[in-house]
């Protein structure tokens, strides 16, 4: 039976190497004594340890998905040259700047020390390590190619997360252009409009519709403008709160992506990517193929994939073949179909799945840029729409009141 991981600390200390000269740095332990023990086994003389106080900025930096695929290829580095699993740990807490990390890893090593096997240590942790993440670990040390399987692992984590970051880089950088553009509008609706309303008013004339249309605008904002703000907080709390709350809210908004112009591609090739990614690594781990689409399922990331992934499960568990259930969902592209195909029909299923994940990463990276490309283009054409927009419904007076005059 495991025992009780002990609980460590960072500790700061000072101290002189063997020629005199001063060095300090970090280190983990359970008490000083032992800190100051190893240090004078490391031929240091310490002669400052005490325990580190709780950074304000670095005790709320969270542990992000990319620092768990880096301590993943880390830890498949490691044990790849050799290295003792809980030495790697040591090594590998030292080298990561965010503490919460370090204490991470810590926790990881204290449980693997007391006894526990390392998926069950990774377990012990759910909400940085998933259950396909720990089953592929588990099948590792179950087969004693731990350090191939944390290599796998490592690969999946990286394309993984590579490709969700490619997704937000397409969204964000269009909402951005509409929030500046917006903003930009408004200031020129609240100050600027209101100026040269001020000089209008001395034509007498009627105003043109265009004109007086900005004018009511500038007017309704400069009254409203705090309820506007705030309807727009309730709006985005709303969704937000929805989105949390709401699993119909959720698929429905899931398959309304998918149906969009030039975004639903990037996210139905990306879900195609992620599928096949998942499945190759499972399967290659040596995991049932019934009981690799359900950790699929859920890492897709859609809820059409999901519902697909289910059906293709029910399916393959009656004796039907992969290829085949995934061409009677009507979700996968023949490419991805014809692949599947032919490694099932040539024993290399994982291998092929894994070129099908690196055509659909390349796909949607490529799609990526493109959209990048065009959104400057874009960019000009909204601004100058807005912008100057308002800058000509300004001068139209103007330029009427010339006229009369000519």
């Amino acid at each position: 039976m495991a025992e009780k991981a002990l609980k460590t600390s960072v500790f700061i200390w000072e101290g002189t190497d063997k020629k005199g000269a001063k060095v300090k740095g970090e280190l983990t332990g359970q008490n000083p004594m032992l800190v100051k023990a190893h240090l004078r086994k490391q031929g240091i003389n310490p002669l400052k340890v005490r325990k580190k106080g709780i950074s304000l900025l670095g005790a709320g930096k969270k542990v992000k998905p990319m620092d768990i695929a880096l301590f993943t290829r880390q830890m498949a580095t490691m044990m790849g040259a050799g290295v003792p699993l809980l030495q790697s740990f040591d090594i590998i807490g030292e080298g990561f700047d965010n503490p919460n990390m370090r204490k991470l890893v810590d926790e990881i090593k204290q449980e693997v020390s007391s006894g526990n096997s390392l998926a069950n240590s990774l377990r012990k942790k759910p909400q940085y390590f998933d259950e396909l993440y720990c089953n592929l670990v588990d099948a590792g040390e179950q087969s004693g190619a731990l350090e191939n399987l944390l290599d796998r692992v490592a690969t999946y984590k990286e394309k993984t997360e590579s490709l969700k970051a490619k997704i937000r880089k397409a969204m964000t950088y269009p909402i951005a252009v509409i929030i500046v553009a917006l903003i930009v509008s408004a200031i020129l609706l609240i100050k600027v409009v209101p100026q040269f309303q001020s000089v209008f008013q001395g034509f007498g004339a009627e105003l043109p519709a265009f004109t007086q249309m900005v004018v009511n605008l500038s007017e309704f904002l400069q009254e409203w403008w705090l309820a506007v703000i705030v309807g727009v907080g309730v709006i985005g709390f709303t969704f937000k709160e929805l989105h949390k709350r709401s699993k119909k809210f959720r698929d429905a908004l899931d398959r309304t992506i998918l149906k969009l112009p030039i975004f639903g591609g990037i996210v139905y090739k990306s879900a195609v990517a992620r599928y096949a990614r998942t499945l190759s690594t499972t399967f290659a781990a040596g995991v049932p193929l019934v009981d690799a689409l359900d950790s699929v399922s859920g890492a897709t990331g859609n809820i059409v994939f999901k519902n697909a992934v289910s059906k293709i499960k029910q399916d393959v568990s009656t004796g039907m073949q992969l290829n085949f259930s995934m061409r009677t969902t009507s979700v996968f592209p023949n490419m991805a179909i014809q692949m599947t195909a032919i490694g099932e029909e040539s024993g290399s299923l994982d291998e092929m799945l894994s070129k099908v994940a690196s055509y659909y990463e390349e796909e949607v990276d490529n799609a990526v840029d493109n959209l990048t490309t065009l959104m400057e283009p874009m960019i000009m054409a909204v601004l100058g729409v807005l912008v100057g927009g308002l800058i000509v419904a300004m001068y139209l007076p103007i330029f009427q009141l010339g006229n009369v005059v000519g």
